[in-house]
């Protein structure tokens, strides 16, 4: 074993990003939207519904996909724990839960587009299906009983100028459109206000229900229910309008850290074994005497050693290279964190 200490050249880091399909099955696009009857049934169903691209029932490996609930600022559309104090239910605790977890402040109000808003559909993606965050431009259609009351939604990371930040990392509206691009103008509708925000660092999409229910430009007459102390079901009828719409892409990214290690043996390095068999045990001489004027070694692997002389990694050759004083080698090992 020989041993060589690197230049600072020797070493570049390098970065990348790498996309690929969100959902189970690396599936780019969900068609077909399911529930868990067992989930909806039971108490967590007033709450949320979780979402799958299988039917569970039928699909042993089915797995959740994205789950969806209802936020309101007030606390209309759901029930209240306790009949004494009045207004604070599930929709209450859950919009501020988003509302610390987005905005990082108490006293701070969503923002959709121009407009305020005060309740809202969320959409947060399983975490397991995606590596470090979501790509930009997804694709999501919504119907509500006819071809008529379809809209088709995406965010606007290929209009905007510079990108936006807020305590959960970039923000992006959701708009008419497709691909991360708005049909025309900016997509808003609704009295300016868009149609939510794409939170992609944690996999979060907000739905503006204001911006969906009705008739008016835009809003595709989903419905909402704003109840005071009553069930209100809201996350059933945003699963149903997608249900309907039939399309949800979604890709996931990471950003590939690489260090590349360039490991150099000149010609008149690396050229004499160290391995004790080429020595007779007797004599202490090379068995073969042509090593002595014309050695040769066969490099099979390179190991990485830190300044404490451990060994930190290792990487193997697809077959042994051959070395002597008429050859010099290159190897690139590439280290990916």
């Amino acid at each position: 074993m020989s041993f060589k200490k690197f230049d600072p050249e020797d070493l570049v880091l390098s970065a990348e990003s790498i996309t690929q399909a969100a959902w189970e099955g690396s599936t780019p696009s969900l068609t077909s939207f399911h529930t868990s009857s067992t989930q909806v049934a039971a108490n967590t169903g007033n709450y949320y519904y979780n979402i799958y691209g299988s039917n569970p029932a039928t699909d042993a490996s089915a797995s959740v996909q994205f789950a969806i609930a209802y936020a309101d600022k007030i606390g209309s559309g759901s029930t209240d724990f306790n009949a004494l104090v009045p207004g604070v239910g599930a929709s209450r605790v859950i919009y501020g839960q988003y509302r610390t977890l987005v905005l990082g402040d108490e006293n701070a109000q969503f923002v959709f587009g121009d407009a305020t808003g005060s309740y809202f559909h969320a959409i947060s993606v399983e975490r397991s299906v995606y590596r470090e965050k979501l790509f930009t431009g997804f694709n999501l259609t919504l119907t509500s009983g006819s071809a008529a009351n379809t809209v088709r939604l995406t965010d606007n990371s290929n209009d905007v100028g510079s990108i936006t930040f807020n305590d959960a990392g970039r923000v992006y509206q959701i708009v008419s459109g497709s691909n991360g691009s708005a049909y025309s103008g900016n997509g808003y509708t609704n009295a300016s206000a868009s149609y939510g925000l794409f939170l992609p660092d944690i996999g979060t999409l907000l739905l503006n229900s204001n911006a969906l229910s009705g008739s008016g430009a835009g809003a595709i007459n989903m419905i909402i229910s704003q109840s005071s102390n009553g069930q209100g079901l809201n996350p059933k009828y945003l699963f149903n309008v997608m249900n309907e719409g039939g399309n949800f892409t979604m890709r996931s990214e990471e950003t590939l850290t690489s260090d590349f290690v360039f490991v150099r043996a000149r010609n008149a390095e690396f050229n004499y074994t160290e391995n004790p068999s080429y020595i007779s045990g007797s004599t202490g001489e090379l068995i073969y005497p042509i090593l002595v004027d014309s050695p040769q070694t066969y490099i099979s692997s390179v190991g990485l050693y830190n300044d404490a002389n451990e060994c930190v990694a290792v990487a193997k050759l697809s077959k042994p290279l051959q070395k002597d004083f008429t050859k010099e080698l290159l190897l690139r090992v590439k280290l990916d964190f």
